[in-house]
């Protein structure tokens, strides 16, 4: 098999050319496949001769199925020659010929690929992280949160404040309907609906109605009204930390002791988080620097259904279904796509954004970085996997990130970090 290609505007059209004897090996499979299928009077299953079954089927309904056959095959083997990742089916439209016997066979398919974009500078990101230590701010945060399982609450007459428990009515206005219920609990400044929503509810007083409008984030998103009527504003109080009823509740000797204990345990996980918070702010940091106005709707789409496709096969491993998740969450199913869409564009700009580095740094895959690849999956036969890869046209993805693992381990690496205790920032502010 001969292949050519040419790209233009993210779409590669390929021409491929099979030879005489593959075409022939195709159609002699086609024929002796119809004659196990079709029952032909006066021959065993499968004995039946190609003129005998041109006459009962005619040639060119064996011929067309032939050449989907070929198509279909050689599909894989096109993806791993020209190394490509399609975004989307591979476009056959413009296939009007049918293999012939003794002939080679040419045609041409097309694929749509992600776009190939530039940065802005490919100079090392500047990232803020927290400090390596585990700081007393943190320690006070973790503590406040323990505490909060003991927290009391109470009515109180004032206007809404934030961190308040706030009872509400919420009335459909204009494109809500998801929102809309009678006393629904809402803690003012969550964000847990939109800023916007946070912003209008507070400093409301008990009985009082108003209604709030926002535009949900998303290209294609609409203003929704809302009427909220307030019924009642309760304030969460923490208990006193003190030593008693630090061992009292928690089981430490002392608050001292809960203390430590309690730095421990943030040491251990903080150790094992920062890496990936590292590499996250990192290349969060890159897609900035991303030289493109809109993500391809081809691309976007694609990565919007992996996102999918695994979000649902999560679920499924917790025994949950999409529509109890929804319920639990209080979400509509507008808002969750709408979300995975916005994690789809995200996505998206972070991929091409280590695309672009790669070529930038030359990164090249080696045929030893592949099979690390497979041995590091944990598969019980790395081999066999590798084969079932390159059958179904599956390697370029597994080269491709590859380049992006290498070019963001460089990201990394480079990174020029200021440590910022997070905690102690917000109590400043």
């Amino acid at each position: 098999m001969n292949i050519t290609s040419d790209v233009k505007d993210a779409k590669l059209t390929a021409t491929v050319t099979i030879p005489a004897a593959d075409v022939d090996a195709a159609i002699k499979k086609a024929y002796r496949e119809a004659a196990k299928k079709y029952r032909f009077p006066g021959f065993r299953a499968g004995h039946a001769p190609r003129p005998v079954i041109d006459n009962m089927l005619g040639s060119q309904a064996v011929l067309a199925q032939a050449t989907e056959d070929v198509l279909r095959a050689n599909e894989p083997q096109v993806i791993n020659e020209l190394d490509i990742v399609p975004v989307k089916e591979a476009d056959y439209s413009g296939v009007d010929n049918m293999l012939v016997d003794h002939e080679d066979y040419v045609y041409t398919i097309e694929f749509a690929l992600r776009p190939s974009c530039e940065l802005t500078s490919y100079d090392p990101v500047e990232i803020e992280m927290p400090p390596a230590e585990v700081t007393e701010g943190e320690i006070d945060a973790q503590i406040d949160m323990l505490l909060g399982y003991h927290a009391s609450f109470s009515d109180v007459e004032r206007p809404v404040a934030e961190g308040d428990y706030v009872t509400v009515d919420i009335e459909d206005v204009k494109g809500a309907e998801a929102l809309a219920g009678e006393g629904r609990m809402i803690v003012a400044g969550s964000g847990s609906i939109s800023a916007a929503f946070d912003e209008g509810l507070i400093g409301m007083a008990v009985d009082e109605s108003k209604e709030i409008s926002w535009t949900p984030e998303g290209d294609d998103a609409e203003e929704v009204t809302v009427k909220v009527t307030v019924k009642g504003i309760r304030e969460r109080t923490l208990p006193e930390l003190t030593d008693e009823f630090a061992k009292e509740s928690f089981g430490f000797d002392d608050v001292a002791a809960m203390r430590d204990a309690v730095k421990i345990e943030l040491d251990a996980d903080k150790s094992s988080k920062l890496p990936g918070i590292k590499e996250n702010r990192a290349v969060a940091k890159l897609a900035e620097r991303l030289d493109l106005e809109k993500v391809d709707e081809d691309y976007e789409q694609s990565v919007f259904s992996e996102l999918g496709q695994n979000f649902l096969q999560s679920l499924a491993g917790r025994g949950m279904s999409l529509d109890t998740w929804l319920q639990m969450s209080n979400m509509s199913t507008e808002a969750f796509l709408a979300d995975l869409h916005r994690q789809a564009d995200d996505v998206a700009r972070e991929s091409l954004a280590l695309d672009a580095l790669a070529r930038e740094l030359k990164v090249e895959v080696t045929d030893e970085d592949v099979d690390a690849e497979f041995e590091r999956a944990g598969v019980e036969d790395p081999a066999a996997s590798k084969a079932a890869f390159i059958a179904e046209g599956r390697m370029p993805a597994i080269r491709d990130s590859i380049r992006r693992s290498k070019a963001c381990d460089w990201l990394v690496e480079t990174a020029v970090v200021t440590e910022v205790d997070e905690f102690a920032k917000a109590d400043a502010e």
